[in-house]
């Protein structure tokens, strides 16, 4: 092989390595607890604590107990399922779920939330990879998930469960919450074929059949809300004589009643009075 032959091979090679991407450093997960998951760069970005305490969230009480329970015991190293939260919007599945992590994360200091958007389905089995290979536990959280894209995202959460050959990540805990038990969207069906509209429910509801943990939140009564509007008003000294009539009309005006009207109308009520609330 000539000089000149070995020349053009080197600067070939020079330039192949230019384009070749750049190795993504391995993601830290020191220094905070909770972390958001960026497409885009493939980072994981330090994020505040959830600081809404779980004392606050009010008639779910049955769904806070299987949630600590689950995440407890998986912050212990034991196993556990996959959890899905569903039901009526405002009802308090995601501030329940991050609550429960904090809950958990007291007592297990290698504890970490990572949350991805319901967007980012596709790169969950990427995502699952990477924590493999990390010494700490993850309760990974995707808020509001469903299937707007069909059967191809379904699948793709479906890998991520599975784990492919490899079989799931046992330091992986997969948290969803929905407005839909079974994730799909009504729309989606009727603008599908019937043959079609028929196999993508079925792809779509076997990935829900993934989570071995299902936790309802039904819709919140009179009696509930105004208990909840009373127990945020207690925690941050908002006193009124009249709250809970201005609470009720509140509700109306906002044309339902659900632990996040609740939240609001004491954030409106705190601004009024001049209150900081954390």
């Amino acid at each position: 092989m000539n000089a000149a032959l070995i020349a053009v091979l080197e600067r070939i090679a020079d330039a192949l390595e230019r384009l070749a991407p750049t190795a993504r450093p391995k993601p830290s997960f020191e220094g905070a607890r909770a972390f958001r998951h960026d497409t885009t760069s493939g980072a994981y970005i330090a994020a505040p604590d959830p600081s809404l305490p779980l004392e606050l969230l009010v008639g779910v009480e049955r769904q806070k107990c299987l949630v600590v329970e689950a995440f407890t015991r998986f912050a212990n190293g034991l196993p556990g399922n996959h959890v899905l939260l569903w039901g009526v919007r405002g009802t308090g599945k995601s501030s329940l779920a991050k609550a429960a992590f904090m809950e958990a994360a007291t007592s297990a200091p290698s504890l970490r939330l990572v949350e991805v958007d319901r967007d980012e389905v596709a790169h969950l089995p990427g995502v699952f990879e990477t924590l493999r290979g990390c010494r700490k536990r993850f309760v990974v959280l995707c808020d509001d998930l469903s299937f707007e894209d069909g059967a191809a995202a379904a699948k793709a959460l479906k890998s991520a469960l599975e784990g492919g050959v490899s079989g799931p990540p046992e330091n992986v805990l997969f948290v969803a919450t929905s407005n839909r038990r079974h994730l799909m969207p009504r729309d989606h069906i009727q603008d599908r074929g019937a043959v079609a509209a028929a196999e993508d429910a079925e792809e779509e509801i076997s990935v829900s059949d993934r989570f071995g943990l299902w936790i309802g939140f039904p819709p919140m009564d009179q009696a509930t809300y105004l208990a909840a509007v009373r127990g945020y008003a207690e925690r941050f000294d908002l006193r009124l004589p009249n709250i809970e009539r201005r609470a009720l009309q509140w509700s109306q005006l906002r044309g339902g009643r659900s632990g996040r009207v609740a939240w609001q109308f004491i954030r409106d009520l705190a601004g009024e009075l001049g209150r900081t609330l954390f």
